[in-house]
């Protein structure tokens, strides 16, 4: 996982690093959700290494969106506190978050701007991150493809129809693509 096992002390700036020692200076599609898919991207933005990326509901204007998410009292007491109860999809409970992730995310760009090709799939039904949010960068960014779903934020429930997409995308239906998937990198 991008955290390393310490969710607490989690920062953008050491998934990133998470990544670059996952990829390991090779060839590489990424693939990410939500945060993770707002990772690949800033990664691929830095790194021509990245071939391509599968991006789902990926967290564009991360930064400023996480701001908006919390009244200024809670980012006090968040602030105060050092940290804050956020909920971890992944575990399904609520974890504890340092304060130095919200200033951490601030170094970074809302919208990275990578030149790779991207697939990037949202669910239409998304409340975490609104469709409209990738929407908005495929109509400003050639290279990235948007597949809109009749879906919610984990888009469990097109699964097979992602990765018909996916597939299609990698080029992985016949035999001689099909060596690509060893080289891919998930997060």
């Amino acid at each position: 996982m991008l955290d390393r096992g310490d969710f607490t002390s989690l920062t953008v700036t050491g998934q990133l690093e998470a990544v670059s020692n996952a990829v390991a200076e090779k060839p590489a599609v990424l693939m990410g959700s939500s945060l993770g898919g707002y990772i690949a991207a800033l990664f691929a933005a830095r790194h021509a290494l990245v071939e391509k990326l599968i991006l789902m509901a990926p967290a564009f204007r991360f930064p400023s969106r996480w701001r908006e998410r919390y009244p200024a009292a809670e980012m006090d007491r968040w602030k105060r506190d050092g940290t804050y109860p956020i909920f971890h999809y992944g575990y399904g409970t609520e974890l504890p978050l340092g304060y130095q992730f919200v200033e951490d995310s601030l170094r970074y760009e809302e919208e990275p701007e990578f030149k790779q090709p991207a697939l990037v799939l949202h669910g239409r039904r998304d409340p975490i991150v609104p469709a409209g949010i990738s929407e908005t960068y495929a109509a400003r960014h050639k290279n990235a493809i948007l597949r809109l779903f009749d879906a919610g934020h984990e888009l469990t429930d097109v699964l097979d129809r992602m990765w018909m997409e996916i597939i299609q995308f990698l080029e992985l239906g016949d035999e001689k693509h099909s060596s690509k998937i060893g080289r891919s990198s998930s997060i």
